[in-house]
């Protein structure tokens, strides 16, 4: 009975998803009571403020900048991420010079780089693709090198025998054996990348999300503030769910 209950309901996981969002809102609630609405708007109204808000064109062109900014970004820092990784990963020599310096690259805070990549991009839409894709770029790269390092040495060894090419290998071979470390970095670099475009656009821009962001930081226009975070969150999270979801899944398949 309390397994057919479990099935109809969801199983406790749904509960837990529900309870944690309304702890989520009750905090933000209480948080406001106490800050006031000088530093923040509470649930309700800045949920309302974000529906406002979809409906005007303007804020539909800064979303949509953000999107083609992130996506532009995304596909360069995996792809970039991905041949770096393969390179490094089947070559000892070369991983064990790149790793640390790839290492050192990924712990400084990408902030500081941001003069380098205006001079060098100027001001707009390429800076803010460039300073996503350095931020996904490098944990793409470092999860493919170690998925590739880890894998099983009988394989490469069957592969040689057998005479195979070197792209027959690495797509019927490495890339099936890699692949749930390889989504993990993409998980991760997805992440990453969001960030990085997000502050490219604070930073370095006159479009998107970002800029909003800025903008009304100066404006102390708290309900836009509020309204563009709890869209940017909607989004990382419900994205990250999924992409955590196959991960497991992936992972669970590889054992």
């Amino acid at each position: 009975m309390r397994r057919l209950l479990l099935h109809a309901g969801g199983g406790p996981r749904r509960w837990h998803g529900l309870v944690l969002i309304a702890a989520l809102l009750i905090a933000w609630q209480v948080l406001f009571e106490v800050a006031g609405e000088d530093a923040m708007a509470p649930p309700i109204a800045t949920l309302l403020y974000l529906l406002h808000l979809l409906e005007t064109a303007d804020f539909w062109s800064n979303m949509m900048a953000t999107g083609a900014a992130f996506l532009l970004a995304l596909g360069i820092a995996l792809v970039l991420g991905l041949a770096i990784g393969f390179a490094l990963g089947l070559h000892r020599f070369s991983r064990e010079v790149a790793e640390p310096i790839l290492v050192s690259f990924y712990a400084i805070p990408k902030v500081t780089l941001y003069p380098i990549v205006l001079l060098a991009f100027g001001i707009g839409m390429s800076a803010k693709v460039a300073f996503g894709a350095m931020h996904g770029v490098v944990p793409m790269a470092i999860f493919t090198m170690t998925a590739i390092r880890t894998l099983n040495p009988v394989l490469l060894k069957t592969a040689r025998i057998m005479r195979l090419s070197p792209w027959t290998v690495a797509r019927s071979i490495i890339l099936p054996s890699a692949l749930p470390e390889i989504f993990t970095g993409i998980r991760v670099s997805f992440a990453l990348t969001l960030i990085g475009t997000l502050l490219g656009e604070m930073f370095g821009s006159q479009r998107g999300l970002g800029y909003l962001l800025m903008t009304a930081i100066g404006l102390q226009n708290v309900r836009m503030i509020m309204a563009v975070t709890l869209l940017l969150v909607l989004f990382a999270a419900s994205v990250s769910i999924a992409l955590i979801a196959v991960d497991r899944r992936l992972h669970r398949i590889a054992r």
